[in-house]
C-alpha cells in the first residue's frame, strides 16, 4: 500500500482509485463467476482495497467540510465556531496517524487474527511470574483496542504461567503484533528473593497468523502424533478428571501445540490443529523466504543475548527494542498495555528496511 503515497509523504488515492475501479469493471463482465475461485480472490481483493480507499476519503471529505467552516468563519467573523473547528481538527489529526500506521500493514495475512504464544524460559519462578506479567500487558492492549481474547491453553505453575496460548481476534491483529515475536527479558529486584536482590528473567513470544480454510497447509495423518492428557489447573474439576486436553506433535519439524482450555477432547484437538498449521505455514514461509526466523521455528534458547527487548524495574526504569533502538521510560505505563509505540516503531523499521 505504501506505492500510493508520494516522495514527499502525502497521500494520493489516485492510483489505488484506479485499482478500484479496474476490479469494479471486472465483476460487472460476463461470465465473472463462472470461475467462482477467482470470482471470490477478485472480490476479496476489493475488499481489501475498499477498506483502504474509503477511510482516507472519509478522512478528505471531513478536512474540506473542517476549511470551508473555516472560512465562512472568517468572512462573517463568528468566533462562536472556534470550538466546532477545533473539536473537529483534533479528530482529524488523530485519525491521520492511525491510517497512515494501516499503511504499513502491507504483508500476507497482516489483517488476519493471530495465535499469541507465550512461554517461561531460563528464571524458574521468576520466569513463569514474567509469562504472567507480559499475557496481563497484551490482555490490557486488547481490551483497549476493543478485539477479543480467548485462552486456547493455559500452564500454570509456582509463581505464575509457565506457557499460555490464546486466540486474539480484531482487524489487523497479527499485522500489529508480528513484531512482538522473540525473547523478552526482565531485569528487577526479585519479590520472590528475600534478600531483595537483582534478578533476570526470560519469556518467549511467539505470533502467528490464524489460518483460514481457503489457505493450504499440507498436514497429513502420518506426519503427527496426538498424545491426550489430563488438563492441568484452572478449568474445573470435569476438566481435570477426564483425558480432555490434547498435544499434537509434527514429526518432521518438531514443532509442538497443546490446548486444554475446553472440557471436550475434540474442541481441544480442533484448536491445536488451528494453531499447529499456523505455526507450520509460518514455518514454511521462512523457509520458502530463505529466511533464518528461528523465533518461530524455537531454535533459539530463551535465555542470555537472544531477546529482542529488555525492560528493567532496577536499577533505572526503561524498555527498550534492540533492534529499532526504540525506548520508553514509563514502564508501568507499557505494562498495563500501551504497547503502540513499539508496534509503530517495529512496522517503520521493517519497512525502511526494504527500500
Amino acid at each position: 500500500m505504501l506505492k500510493y503515497w508520494t516522495a514527499g509523504g502525502v497521500f494520493d488515492p489516485a492510483g489505488l482509485q484506479s485499482e478500484i475501479k479496474s476490479l469494479e469493471d471486472k465483476t460487472c463482465e460476463s461470465g465473472f463467476w463462472n470461475n467462482r475461485e477467482k470470482a471470490e480472490e477478485t472480490m476479496g481483493k476489493l475488499k481489501v482495497l475498499r477498506g483502504k480507499y474509503e477511510p482516507w476519503k472519509e478522512l478528505k471529505d471531513d478536512l474540506e467540510e473542517v476549511k470551508e467552516l473555516y472560512t465562512l468563519a472568517l468572512e462573517e467573523s463568528d468566533e462562536s465556531l472556534e470550538g466546532e473547528i477545533l473539536s473537529q481538527v483534533e479528530k482529524i489529526e488523530k485519525r491521520f496517524p492511525e491510517l497512515k500506521l494501516l499503511e504499513l500493514l502491507g504483508d500476507e495475512l497482516d489483517d488476519s487474527n493471530a495465535f499469541l504464544m507465550i512461554h517461561s524460559g531460563a528464571g524458574g519462578t521468576e520466569a513463569c511470574d514474567w509469562v504472567s506479567m507480559l499475557y496481563r500487558m497484551y490482555q490490557r492492549w486488547t481490551e483497549c483496542r476493543g478485539f477479543n481474547l480467548q485462552i486456547l491453553d493455559l500452564q500454570e505453575a509456582e509463581g505464575g504461567i509457565k506457557s499460555v496460548t490464546c486466540q486474539i481476534n480484531g482487524q489487523y491483529v497479527h499485522g500489529y503484533l508480528k513484531g512482538e515475536s522473540g525473547i523478552h527479558r526482565l531485569v528487577r529486584i526479585s519479590p520472590f528473593d528475600s534478600s531483595s536482590r537483582r534478578h533476570t528473567s526470560f519469556a518467549s513470544v511467539y505470533v502467528t497468523p490464524v489460518i483460514e480454510e481457503d489457505i493450504e497447509v499440507d498436514i497429513r495423518p502420518e506426519d503427527i502424533r496426538v498424545d491426550t492428557y489430563r488438563a492441568q489447573g484452572a478449568g474445573g474439576q470435569h476438566v481435570n478428571k477426564t483425558d480432555s486436553a490434547v498435544r499434537i506433535t509434527h514429526l518432521e519439524t518438531r514443532i509442538v501445540v497443546q490446548c486444554q482450555n475446553e472440557r471436550s477432547q475434540h474442541k481441544n484437538r480442533a484448536n491445536a490443529m488451528k494453531v499447529l498449521k499456523s505455526r507450520l505455514y509460518e514455518h514454511y514461509k521462512a523457509e520458502r523466504n530463505k529466511e533464518q526466523q528461528s523465533n518461530l521455528q524455537e531454535k533459539k534458547d530463551i535465555s542470555w543475548g537472544n531477546q529482542i527487548r529488555s525492560y528493567v524495574f532496577q536499577p533505572y526504569t526503561m524498555v527498550k527494542d534492540h533492534r529499532t533502538k526504540h525506548e520508553a521510560g514509563n514502564i508501568q505505563s507499557m505494562m498495563d498495555g500501551n504497547i503502540d509505540s513499539f508496534i509503530e516503531s517495529y512496522l517503520h523499521w521493517k519497512w525502511s528496511g526494504r527500500s
